[in-house]
């Protein structure tokens, strides 16, 4: 990992250390996000449950001077989310911080899959206007790689040996690297699992170590199957994602990670 990112990351994680005065929360994008976000159940108990009367959040961000309305039902935020994610260009694998700046307000940050805050361009004249219009968001960011994902099942010797082969077509993914060590693995409600990542060069593939933790913690039997989307710039940690469980999810993994060669 280069020595800008490993700063990049240095910064996020200062980010999320708890402020009495600001408490805060941070959420991986998954697939499907457009349609609703999930508050993490322990920020909803200790800040949102039983301590508000209305359920309209108030948004706001440094990249546009304007306000959002979002609702909250239960622990999801679903209508006007999907406006503020198009205003902003949100995509899977990025990652948003929210800090609660008052009543049922919430100052947003969103962050690349390079973990460091995205940075938006607006036209400065109406060709470049002319040039985004059919961008949602008012600016463009920069584009990272998130269309490959792969089924892995959890086999009895994967999780004996700790080791995860991915398939030979990751090799293709611009998210990853073979100079990057490591990764990041993501279930389905966003929290994630730090692993070692290397490239076997005379097999020609990737593998991760760290698989039976996150088996272990996830509860997972033998025979289970995921299916995951790599997202990543190609310079540093990839995000690993669990799909939401459906047929279009498993039907467009085409390959298949293995425990051995």
């Amino acid at each position: 990992m280069s020595s800008s990112s490993l700063i990049c990351l240095i910064f996020v994680s200062c980010l999320l250390m708890v402020q009495p005065q600001e408490p805060h929360f941070f959420q991986p994008l998954l697939p499907g996000f457009q349609t609703y976000l999930t508050i993490p159940i322990v920020f909803f108990s200790k800040h949102i449950q039983g301590k508000t009367n209305g359920n309209t959040w108030t948004l706001t961000s440094d990249s546009m001077d304007q306000t959002w309305q979002v609702i909250q039902e239960e622990r999801r935020l679903t209508r006007g989310w999907k406006e503020f994610a198009e205003a902003h260009d949100l995509r899977i694998g990025d990652i948003v911080i929210f800090k609660l700046k008052g009543s049922m307000v919430f100052h947003v940050t969103p962050f690349g899959p390079s973990c460091c805050d995205i940075q938006y361009t607006y036209p400065n004249s109406m060709e470049e206007a002319h040039d985004h219009q059919n961008n949602t968001g008012t600016g463009a960011r920069f584009s990272y790689s998130w269309d490959y994902c792969f089924k892995a099942e959890v086999t009895d010797s994967n999780v004996r040996e700790d080791k995860l082969d991915l398939p030979v077509g990751a090799t293709g993914c611009n998210a990853l690297n073979k100079e990057c060590k490591k990764a990041k693995l993501v279930n389905i409600e966003g929290k994630a699992w730090n692993v070692s990542m290397r490239f076997n060069e005379s097999g020609g593939f990737y593998y991760i170590k760290g698989w039976r933790k996150f088996c272990a913690e996830n509860k997972c039997h033998i025979g289970d199957s995921f299916v995951f989307n790599v997202v990543g710039d190609g310079n540093t940690w990839p995000l690993m994602c669990v799909c939401a469980p459906s047929k279009e999810c498993f039907k467009s993994a085409g390959d298949i990670a293995s425990s051995s060669r």
